[in-house]
């Protein structure tokens, strides 16, 4: 029987960040992965004369070479910034509602207060205000709330963390509209709620807060060749580093002992040996298929009180025109024909005509995204999987091209012709998001982004010595958050590693 101190359950963006972490930190780390390639929804696919992203819309927390933010210094430890390049985008997005609203912010905080303030002249010192307490709320989320919560000390969260305690667990919902009045003002600053699948009066509103001024201050960026890119050399870092890796295979049972992490049985029958085991893969996978003995209660309890998170309808696209032709002056583009966005949450529940998507142009800023005069686009509408888990299966291609179809024709009401120009095209739904990432529900960001399931307030399931989650079920979705939740789960795991082996030498 192999024996590793760390095994690694799924090669997405936080089993990656795991496993790299895990053997850097001197913990010989198997990684597992039933596909054939790493990176789970950080990968690409071809098609014709294109290969297509197929979930990276913008990187969050890079940061410049000038001013560096978080995820670059963790790259630099994770050894990959030498082997990637990044591509950065100078627009957050343009938010477009036919015969409503159209404009476009731009990656700039005095930018972003320019061009708001100068369309909305009677809101100007509510958006001076609203904007101090995004940055605040952002700043004391990432230094002084990290001390206040180790500490559990409601004293330190008064005296350091003030605008994190007045605005950070509200709805964003309700904090816009304390700042503001004009009900366009506050669609355009709520946008990026579309990142989340859950609407402003479910947000949380530190979560909106920091997701627009990290963009806006710290850049989004894009990844050059793809986040596939990023995978691959996640994975070279890893195996350069001595781990291990075996592709084309699965966990098939986590082996338990005095519950602790014994062992895991792998789907060919052989077993591996371990002291702990990261999962990438859903913690309701993990309990309730994986683990080789009943959900402790906690976590049943915990299970019945959480909602799956959204999944997502896709349209992949190589179109035989540039960006310019299609008049696209931004690389991401929302695109709503109403500014109610409770009534475009209900239709993402429904297989009602999509009144809400977004179009990401990725040659927009990387020429070499797609082949010369040509364009790569993607067409994103967030959807519940309980819908189409109940289409039957003589239907399902029928189904599926026809909320295609209308899908574009959203798209068409900003950018007209677009159907004309399609070369290639590729369509995901629900369905094959559970198919492809094994996630229920088809789940992209896994748990619902509500404040109730916020890791702000949800206790880990640590209820198995040994078993550590990562990812997304742990913290919120999104490429930034999952990559550092690698690496924080992995440390936490190696820290306790030390420990155990400390007290049993201690015992000798």
């Amino acid at each position: 029987m192999q024996t590793f101190d760390v095994v690694v359950i799924g090669s997405g963006n936080a089993g990656l960040t795991a496993a790299v972490t895990a053997q850097k930190a001197g913990k010989k780390t198997l990684l597992v992965e039933r596909h054939n390639i790493p990176g789970g929804c950080a990968t690409s696919f071809v098609r014709g004369d294109f290969e297509f992203e197929v979930a990276l819309h913008q990187l969050s927390g890079l940061g410049t070479e000038q001013s560096p933010f978080i995820m670059r210094h963790i790259f630099e430890q994770l050894g990959v910034m030498d082997k990637v390049e990044f591509v950065q985008e100078h627009a957050l997005y343009r938010l477009a509602i036919p015969n409503q609203i159209d404009i476009t912010l731009p990656a700039s905080w005095s930018g972003i207060r320019k061009i708001l303030q100068e369309h909305f002249p009677l809101e100007s010192e509510n958006i001076d205000q609203f904007m101090l307490a995004c940055e605040k709320v952002s700043v004391e989320s990432f230094t002084t709330l990290p001390q206040a919560q180790k500490n559990n000390s409601t004293e330190l969260l008064e005296q350091f963390c003030p605008y994190f305690k007045r605005y950070g667990l509200r709805t964003a919902h309700d904090v816009l509209n304390e700042f503001f009045t004009d009900q366009t003002l506050i669609s355009i600053v709520a946008a990026y709620w579309f990142y989340s699948g859950v609407p402003p009066k479910e947000l949380l509103f530190s979560d909106l807060a920091v997701m627009i001024y990290a963009y806006a201050i710290f850049k989004p960026w894009h990844i050059k060749g793809g986040s596939q890119a990023m995978s691959n050399a996640l994975l070279e870092s890893f195996l350069e580093s001595g781990g291990e890796v075996r592709f084309n295979c699965s966990v098939d049972k986590i082996i338990t002992e005095h519950q602790a992490v014994k062992s895991v049985k792998l789907e060919d029958g052989s077993e591996i040996q371990c002291k702990a085991v990261i999962s990438n893969a859903s913690p309701i996978l993990v309990f309730n298929e994986m683990l080789d003995q009943p959900s402790p209660l906690q976590v049943q309890q915990d299970f019945k009180s959480r909602r799956m998170g959204t999944s997502a309808f896709v349209i992949y696209l190589g179109l035989d025109c540039t960006p310019e032709q299609l008049n696209i002056n931004a690389p991401s583009t929302f695109i709503s024909s109403t500014m109610d966005w409770s009534e475009t949450y209900a239709n993402m529940q429904s297989f009602d005509s999509p009144i809400s998507g977004m179009l990401t142009c990725y040659n927009f800023d990387d020429p070499d995204a797609a082949p010369q005069g040509k364009s790569q686009v993607v067409l994103v509408c967030l959807q519940y999987a309980d819908v189409w888990e109940k289409v039957k299966a003589e239907d399902y291609a029928k189904t599926k091209y026809r909320f295609a179809d209308e899908l574009i024709n959203l798209i068409e009401q900003v950018y007209p012709n677009l159907r004309q120009h399609i070369q290639e095209v590729e369509v995901a739904t629900p369905l094959t998001m559970m198919r492809y990432l094994n996630t229920p529900g088809g789940a992209i960001y896994g748990f619902r982004q509500t404040p109730e399931d916020s890791s702000l307030i949800r206790e880990r399931l640590n209820h198995i010595q040994g078993l550590y989650f990562a990812g997304a079920w742990t913290s919120m979705g999104g490429f930034q958050p999952t990559y550092m939740a690698g690496v924080a789960t992995a440390k936490a795991a190696a820290q306790q590693l030390d420990k155990r082996s400390e007290q049993e030498f201690s015992y000798v």
